[in-house]
């Protein structure tokens, strides 16, 4: 099978690329508006951008649904404020996580509706999620418009990890961690770890 993307419709296309560059890691972003709302939602197209200075990055698709024509909370919040946190969702959230993926009025509280706790930052003005294992405050780098979407760049000024899931010598233990990974409409957490070769 080959397929040429031009003659293929956006949605089409994207099935096959979300189903291919897989698992992807899940950003779990944290923002707050200028009016002071808490807002939280999952970002899968999430990578790490730049090791010096430390820097991550995700995409903020238009909105869907209901919401088709809109721009996302996400998107709203972080250029108006220029600041987020990424927390990272471990397996044992991932039900709080789906919550948080649903469209809902920018006034409400996500924290509050997905039952997880917002804590104060150290750097920036955005909440963390308590209960996530990992916390990086960002703030905004760059905005880059790529056709539909909108690359999201943020250097991070903080970092926070729980100490049951590091190892010393700035490690992770993703034993412990069981980050939750996103598949094409699934999600998978880490099994097996072994190095290669083998």
């Amino acid at each position: 099978m080959e397929f040429k993307p031009s003659q293929l419709h956006d949605n089409q296309m994207y099935k096959l690329l979300s189903g291919s560059v897989v698992p992807r890691p899940i950003a779990w972003v944290s923002t707050i508006s200028e009016a002071g709302c808490l807002n939280l939602a999952p970002f899968s197209f999430f990578t790490v951008a730049s090791r010096n200075p430390p820097m991550l990055c995700f995409s903020i698709g238009p909105g869907v649904g209901e919401r088709t024509g809109t721009e996302k909370d996400t998107f709203v919040n972080i250029k108006a404020i220029g600041e987020f946190v990424v927390n990272v969702v471990p397996a044992s959230l991932g039900n709080q996580m789906h919550v948080t993926a649903e469209n809902v009025e920018e006034t409400i509280d996500e924290f509050k509706r997905a039952g997880v706790t917002p804590v104060e930052s150290r750097t920036v003005r955005a909440k963390r999620v308590k209960e996530a294992p990992i916390q990086m405050e960002c703030r905004l780098e760059q905005m880059i418009s790529l056709g539909s979407d909108w690359l999201i760049i943020g250097r991070v000024t903080y970092y926070h990890i729980q100490e049951d899931v590091y190892l010393g010598d700035y490690k992770v233990d993703l034993d412990r961690l069981s980050p939750l990974g996103r598949l094409a409409g699934n999600y998978s957490e880490v099994g097996e770890i072994f190095t290669l070769p083998r």
